[in-house]
């Protein structure tokens, strides 16, 4: 049992699992994927969104245009006649009086004028201008540039935990292609010993030293072999339709195999394996990212009870027709200040609903901890199981095999019967099998085990193109 343990640990690898998997198939998925693609244009469009944030720090320079055609409405009585008829009146009395005298050379002219009425609006009017527009104090823009900030981390680390998903099931999808291929060369292999055995005993009959049912048995035996290279097949073929879904081709597209490789062992223990979870899962990188975005968040939502200050500059031309000289030209500059004294307690609301969202991402995060570091420990203890199965697995074919080969010998020489010969044969074909499968299992568990501790090791030009 103490040797089995040290083995356990021995296969235990912290950074380098199932190397055996080709690398140009996981690089097709990473580029080729459909839904990794979908997760990438959800990370570029949130850099979109964080240029866009930015930009609300510049001026904006806007061109306003207008034309205005207007009939009544309100106007203003202007009683000009009532006021300068009587003085008009006065001076056209006195001069005509100096002129009487031969002081005056002439008479000032009687002037009748008449009150005047004069429309709010203009019959036709025009204003063009540029404006321009330059927030001086909006905290809104700050902390909104600081959320989409977060958030664009927050996609980004989305990419990555399905990008090490992708892999994974590449992997996984690879192994069982392969574990299937194993199989059919074992089926092969014990074709050769049912057609040996079919034909011995025939040669028994013929010899009358046995009788038809040997011949129908071993025909059966081979029979259902062909049915299980007939399953096996089909697992083959679906495991090879998944790889190419995964990695976005064609249907039928071959899949290239590579020998075993030696895998690069180190020693690790199970408190090691949950920090290295801790500190490399993309998922708790984007409730971190969250969690900014929600403390900016709160803080933009407390700071809306401060002013917002931004500067106005206007330039145009006004007037009843389009003229464009420096005598219908206009500027002005201003300075706006806007101030909600009383919003009917709206912000304080707000602000609570936000502190709320902030705690719960908060209780997210400790949530999620203590559901990665349960995944390691799972993942490590299935792993080390996996380990032990194919220690088992081993010496079951080791001891299967010297069984079958004693019984060969013995039911060759007539000192065994028939059902001894295809039990021992049986035994050692699903000996075999087991150890096939124990290794497609141990390999599964490694890249289950590379998943949850997030330590395959992404190429940095994969990174930069995400």
């Amino acid at each position: 049992m103490r040797l089995i343990k040290v083995f356990i640990l021995l296969f235990l690898a912290s950074a380098t699992f199932a190397q055996d998997v080709p690398e140009d198939l996981i690089k097709t998925g990473l580029e080729s994927n459909i839904v990794l693609k979908q997760k990438a244009n959800n990370y570029q469009k949130s850099l979109y969104a964080l240029k866009e944030a930015k930009g609300f720090f510049l001026p904006s320079l806007s061109l306003n245009a207008r034309y205005s055609i207007a009939d009544g409405g309100r106007t203003i009585y202007l009683p000009v006649g009532d006021m300068l008829n009587p003085v008009y009146y006065t001076l056209n009395k006195i001069s005509s009086r100096m002129y009487e005298l031969g002081v005056a050379d002439e008479v000032f002219p009687l002037l009748e004028i008449e009150n005047e009425e004069i429309n709010f609006l203009r019959p036709t009017e025009q204003e063009t201008k540029l404006q321009l527009v330059q927030p001086i104090l909006n905290p809104q823009i700050y902390f909104n540039n600081k959320i989409k900030a977060s958030l664009v981390e927050a996609e980004f680390a989305d990419v990555n935990t399905y990008k090490r998903q992708l892999v994974a099931d590449i992997k996984t999808a690879w192994l069982n292609y392969v574990s299937c291929l194993e199989i059919l060369k074992l089926i092969d292999e014990t074709q050769v010993l049912l057609e040996e055995n079919l034909r011995v005993n025939r040669k028994l009959v013929e010899n009358d030293k046995a009788t038809n049912d040997a011949v129908y048995l071993a025909k059966s035996e081979i029979s259902k072999l062909d049915e299980m290279r007939s399953n096996t097949i089909m697992q083959k073929k679906t495991a090879e339709a998944y790889i190419n879904f995964l990695l976005n081709r064609e249907p039928g597209t071959e899949i290239s195999i590579i020998a075993d490789s030696v895998f690069e062992m180190k020693l690790v223990d199970l408190e090691s394996a949950k920090s290295q979870a801790a500190e490399n899962r993309d998922e708790l990188d984007m409730l971190e990212a969250y969690r900014k975005a929600a403390a900016y968040n709160l803080k933009l939502n407390s700071n809306n009870k401060l002013p917002v200050i931004f500067g106005v500059a206007d330039y145009g031309f006004q007037g009843e027709e389009y003229k464009f000289t420096d005598k219908d030209d206009f500027a002005m500059v201003s300075f706006v200040l806007k101030w909600d004294l009383f919003t009917g307690f709206q912000k304080n609301q707000k602000i609570n609903q936000v502190n709320i969202d902030y705690e719960n991402i908060e209780l997210q995060q400790e949530e999620a901890l203590q559901r990665i570091n349960l995944q390691v420990i799972n993942s490590y203890y299935r792993l080390e199981s996996a380990v032990a199965k194919i220690v088992s697995a081993e010496q079951r074919v080791e001891y299967s095999e010297k069984a079958y080969n004693i019984v060969n010998k013995k039911y060759k020489e007539g000192q065994a019967n028939l059902l001894e010969f295809m039990a021992a044969r049986n035994e050692m074909t699903e000996a075999k099998q087991n150890l096939v499968l124990s290794k497609l299992n141990y390999k599964i568990q490694l890249v289950d085990f590379e998943r949850v501790t997030a330590s395959y090791k992404f190429n940095e030009t994969e990174n930069d193109e995400q």
